[in-house]
């Protein structure tokens, strides 16, 4: 049986001006991991007071992955790393908090323990295999701080210091800039945290991180098989894993849109890491709005949708019966933003 398992939180590090495209403003952006998860589970916010766009509209990541996930009926679970605001969708808690902004001294102190739940529960888990998701607005940023915490800085980039963003145009000086600051604060130097992946998840990552890297490794203690559904964060979760001595086999299941980035280099982390990686294309037009959004480059990965797609492919679900799905929980999401919108 394989399960998807969503990883939502939140870190303060997403409310640096120009750093994350994952929400129409900054007030709005605290409740996208929120919003995911109903997305996910139900199909459509029923607490959040948003439907996660970016600010020229691109619709969040998760509208994908619900599509797959419901046509292909796959167990999906969600579970709390650190949620800013409340969701409606059902969750598994593991201890993790809000983190504070990367530029703080100690920005995620619940990291060590909720690494440590989420490792017992990745452990009782039932399942034959498991796709880990996360959604996280401001992650690549906070991605990049751990990598560079473990000396990594370089693993996904073809440039040092370089990760996607879910912006088209990546503002890759600010997030180098914001991670110096962040080591400074922490009295770290790069590599300082290279046999310390917790150290370096608490001191410059965030709280879905720690809980994405946790459940991994209690899944693989267990013989059961990973793969990491998702993009610069998963490429920081496995880098985690693997300096913490993990040596077996690890997924990572990516989208085209990230493999296009100009930015990354996924070959380059695939050797480094040991990943089996696999690129899901859905075949996306500009005939929609939404589907033209990702082609410009908008938000490219996140809330598991390359997982999803990479699910949808290996079950011959085709990616035209995708792409209708993703027109129809769109428009269903856009039907209603409509009603609750206050009359003139």
């Amino acid at each position: 049986m394989t399960r998807l398992v969503l990883c939502a939180g939140s870190t303060r590090t997403a409310a640096i001006d120009g750093i994350s495209a994952a929400g129409a403003d900054a007030d709005l952006m605290a409740h996208t991991p929120s919003a995911d998860a109903e997305i996910l589970t139900y199909g459509a916010p029923v607490r959040a007071p948003v439907v996660p766009v970016s600010p020229t509209g691109c619709p969040t990541p998760a509208v994908i992955t619900r599509a797959v996930v419901d046509r292909l009926g796959i167990d999906t679970t969600i579970v709390d790393g650190g949620l800013a605001e409340p969701t409606g969708a059902p969750t598994v808690t593991v201890g993790a908090r809000v983190g504070d902004d990367i530029r703080e001294r100690d920005p995620v102190s619940s990291a060590p323990g909720a690494f440590a739940a989420a490792r017992q529960f990745g452990r009782k888990l039932p399942d034959d295999e498991l796709f880990i998701a996360e959604t996280v607005p401001g992650g690549t940023t906070t991605a990049l701080g751990v990598l560079t915490a473990l000396g990594e800085a370089g693993i996904l980039g073809r440039d040092d210091g370089a990760v996607s963003s879910s912006l088209p145009e990546n503002p890759l000086d600010l997030k180098r800039r914001v991670v110096g600051e962040a080591l400074e604060a922490s009295s770290l130097s790069p590599g300082d945290a290279a046999d310390e992946p917790l150290v370096a998840l608490r001191r410059a990552g965030d709280p879905v991180l720690a809980v994405v890297a946790g459940i991994a490794a209690g899944a693989l203690e267990t013989d059961t098989a990973v793969t990491l559904a998702g993009g610069t964060q998963l490429v920081a979760a496995a880098a985690c894993l693997r300096h913490r001595g993990y040596e077996g086999p690890l997924g990572l299941a990516t989208t085209s849109f990230l493999d296009a980035d100009p930015a990354v280099d996924l070959d380059r982390a695939a050797a480094e890491l040991g990943l089996s990686v696999t690129v899901t294309d859905p075949g996306f037009t500009d005939d929609h709005p939404a589907m033209a959004a990702y082609e410009r480059g908008e938000a490219k990965e996140g809330a598991g949708m390359g997982g999803a797609l990479a699910l949808a492919d290996r079950a011959n679900l085709p990616m035209a019966d995708v792409r209708a799905g993703l027109q129809e929980v769109y428009d269903d999401l856009l039907a209603d933003a409509d009603e609750q919108a206050p009359e003139p």
